[in-house]
This record gives C-alpha cells, sequence and structure tokens, in this order.
C-alpha cells in the first residue's frame, strides 16, 4: 500500500533538516531539478535526494507520493515557470506562439527533467493553469469547442515533443554534441554531387538550419492552419462560402 502525502499544514510543523532548513515542496523539487542537471536522470534517487537536504529519505514521502510524485511536480514546476514567463500580446494567435515558446524554453533550461517528465500528465494546478490558459485563448478567438481541443491536443502535444527532442541533444555530453552538430559540416557538407546531388546542392543551408530548433516553424504551421480553419468557419457562419473539414 503507498504512503500516505501529509498534508502541507502538518508539514510546516516538522522541525528543519539537519541543515537548519525548512523542507518544502518547492524546496524538495528545486533541489531535484539541481540533482537532474548535475547527474542526470539516474542520479535522482531518494537517498541522494535525502542527502542533498541534509533529511532523511523517507521525508520524501512525506511530500510526494514517492519519485513518481515527485517526477509530476517537477513537470508541472517546468510548466508554471512557462506561465510564469509568459505575457498575453493582445491576439489569440500572437498569446499562443508566446506560450508555446515559452513552455518550450522552459523545459529546455532543464533538459535532463525534460527528458523525464514531457511525456507525463501531472494533473496539478500549475499545469491545469496552462491547460485552462491555452483553451480560454482559443475559445475567446471564437473557435467552437471541438476545434478549441484539436488545436489545444496539437499545440500542447508539439511543444512537448519538441521539448523532449530538442532536450535529448542538450542532455548529451558536450563532445558527443559538439559531434553531432560537426557532422553537418565534417560529412555532409563534403559529400560529392555525383552521388549525392541534392544534399549537395542544399549543403551550405543545411549547415545553417539543422542545429536549430524547428520548433518555431513547425508551430507557425499549425497556427497557420489553426487560423485558416478559423477563418473558414466564420465565412461558413456568414454565408460566405463552405465550412472546411
Amino acid at each position: 500500500m503507498p504512503k500516505k502525502v501529509v498534508p502541507e499544514a502538518e508539514r510546516r510543523r516538522r522541525r528543519p533538516t539537519r541543515q537548519g532548513t525548512v523542507l518544502s515542496e518547492r524546496l524538495i523539487v528545486e533541489t531535484a531539478l539541481r540533482m537532474l542537471h548535475e547527474h542526470g536522470t539516474a542520479g535522482l534517487t531518494a537517498r541522494r535526494l535525502g542527502a542533498a537536504l541534509g533529511a532523511d529519505p523517507s521525508t520524501l514521502y512525506r511530500y510526494f507520493a514517492g519519485l513518481d510524485g515527485l517526477t509530476r511536480a517537477i513537470g508541472e514546476e517546468l510548466m508554471g515557470r512557462a506561465l510564469d514567463s509568459w505575457r498575453p500580446a493582445g491576439t489569440w494567435r500572437a498569446d499562443l506562439r508566446a506560450l508555446g515558446l515559452a513552455i518550450h524554453a522552459s523545459y529546455l533550461a532543464h533538459p535532463q527533467a525534460a527528458l523525464l517528465t514531457a511525456s507525463r500528465v501531472t494533473g496539478r494546478p500549475r499545469e491545469i493553469a496552462v491547460d485552462e490558459t491555452i483553451l480560454g485563448i482559443l475559445r475567446g478567438a471564437g473557435f467552437d469547442d471541438a476545434d478549441t481541443v484539436g488545436v489545444y491536443h496539437a499545440f500542447i502535444d508539439l511543444a512537448l515533443a519538441f521539448a523532449a527532442l530538442d532536450a535529448g541533444a542538450l542532455a548529451v555530453k558536450d563532445e558527443a554534441r559538439e559531434a553531432d552538430e560537426n557532422m553537418w559540416i565534417s560529412t555532409y557538407a563534403r559529400l560529392p554531387a555525383e552521388t549525392h546531388p541534392h544534399i549537395a546542392a542544399t549543403a551550405h543551408l543545411l549547415v545553417d538550419r539543422m542545429n536549430l530548433s524547428a520548433y518555431p516553424v513547425v508551430l507557425d504551421t499549425l497556427l497557420d492552419r489553426a487560423e485558416a480553419r478559423l477563418a473558414a468557419v466564420r465565412a461558413f457562419s456568414e454565408g460566405r462560402g463552405p465550412r472546411s473539414g
């Protein structure tokens, strides 16, 4: 049977750790983020976390339902930081674009944590606030509920998929990442046109682009499609054209 998570009010009455620190969910999450940065996902254990906090490893279970509960809290923190950094621009498309870029940037700031959490649904308040914001932007723009959910689904999955993809490149050791990035110059740019005419013709462009994230471009493509869909629905409702599927 899983251990019961102790309510926050009871946790606050606990004595400080050996280091004189009063524990909190936020402190544990911030410490876990630091450990992920320093040691990777394999280095995040209850024992190591307890040592870093100056507390018994079992203390973790007073705050979270095990390491899985902590993983959810880390994912929530990354989402919450994205929302905290986001500023509405005034139009639905600009607002969504800015929020998508904020989510992507928040995860890439902690690549090891991104790999651990990008595929998770936390169900925690700050993640829910992000979802509510996205759905509110879309419904406020005039999308019906079915289209709202469709665009939301594509939008959030796209942000998290690219977060995981791009975080994967950042999470490897520097020398391995540099070798991968240099491959476009050391290998692709040197392929002869006689055997690889298409790569040779575009090699200079590949060198310029392939080490950058494609997320902004693909995000704009998604928003273009959503904008066209909204325009078609509005035209249909005004009797000016067929409604697109």
